[in-house]
């Protein structure tokens, strides 16, 4: 049914203040500007303005940044049937500051803890039971695990998932501030991972988890995944999808800041797979896959705040056939 979400992006969604100051410590920065943001939010809203139809899933307090967070994924296509209000606790905003390159770093949630947002009390029964009928991916995250509302929440989102063969996509997407308690993450994302039929890691969390940022041997550790993406930044991605194994070199651009690249680069994958999941199996059509995200999550640098830098599939494509006429990697 075309008015069903194809891929259903559940976790959080949040305001992102970003320091105006690159190469500024977080105690010096006075000016700020908060972006739309969080990774299954990013998701949906890239998949969406790739024209595939997405939907979010989460929960949100029932303020002022919840309301124009909501407002938001409608504006851009984003099905917000999943999403649930708080009435109590606020809408999460999270302080990001940035290298004088252009990296991010997260550095805090201003004066609450980590438990105290609304993306924390996500309901498991009230779950858009009929989405997940006609949905093709299932897209989440780690960050939600350790609060235990929401983590009975992603278990019945899997159960779900299961019962409609619905593929379940992860990113690892690791923050340590959080988790209340860091040091219980690895087990438990390691557990979680089990779940995964697409995986998506950066190599530094590759290398945390299992000791290896090769694809092929973190395949081998999970029985359901099929498909392994590590990234690693300006460093490009490797790979092995459906058996194919390989490396895409990143697009040299210049960079603005990186928050959402990674969030991009899912999209622009899921988005090709939408295209054709079995296609996959061909080496060719694999490794386009993987330099389609890598266009997308290179535009999403160019431009500062996760959402706003996203492109649309007509601006992804005029940048691969402008790359290709030039004939760069």
């Amino acid at each position: 049914m075309a008015n069903y979400p194809r891929v259903l992006c559940l976790g959080e969604i949040l305001f992102d203040i970003i320091s105006d100051q690159p190469g500024v410590a977080y105690e010096d920065v006075t000016a700020w500007t908060a972006y739309p943001g969080g990774a299954p939010a990013n998701v949906a809203c890239a998949l969406a303005k790739l024209g595939t139809p997405a939907g979010f899933v989460g929960c949100v307090g029932r303020d002022r940044p919840g309301e124009e967070l909501v407002t938001l994924l409608k504006d851009i296509g984003v099905a917000t049937n999943g999403v649930q209000l708080h009435e109590a606790l606020p809408t999460r905003e999270i302080y990001v500051i940035r290298t004088a390159d252009g990296d991010r770093q997260f550095v805090g949630f201003g004066d609450r803890a980590t438990d105290e947002f609304a993306d924390t009390a996500l309901q498991g029964d009230k779950l858009p039971i009929d989405q997940f009928a006609q949905a093709d991916y299932l897209a989440l995250g780690t960050l939600e695990l350790p609060y235990p509302e929401t983590a009975q929440a992603i278990d019945r989102a899997l159960a779900l998932a299961k019962q409609h063969d619905v593929k379940v996509v992860l990113d690892v997407n690791w923050r340590p501030m959080f988790w209340p308690q860091p040091e219980a993450a690895k087990a438990t994302v390691l557990d979680f991972m089990q779940q995964a039929h697409i995986l998506k890691v950066a190599d530094e969390e590759a290398e945390w988890l299992f000791d290896t940022a090769d694809p092929s041997a973190i395949a081998q550790r999970l029985p359901n995944a099929n498909i392994v993406l590590v990234t690693a930044g300006a460093k490009g991605c490797a790979y092995s999808i459906l058996g194919n194994q390989g490396h895409r070199a990143a697009f040299n651009v210049e960079v603005q800041e990186t928050t959402g690249a990674g969030d991009g680069f899912l999209a622009g994958f899921l988005h090709q797979c939408a295209q054709g999941f079995a296609a996959l199996n061909a080496p060719e059509a694999a490794r386009e896959a993987v330099t389609y995200a890598c266009a997308v999550g290179a535009l999403t640098t160019m431009k500062p705040g996760a959402i706003a830098a996203q492109p649309t599939a007509a601006e992804v494509d005029e940048f691969l056939q402008a790359r290709q006429a030039q004939q760069v990697p």
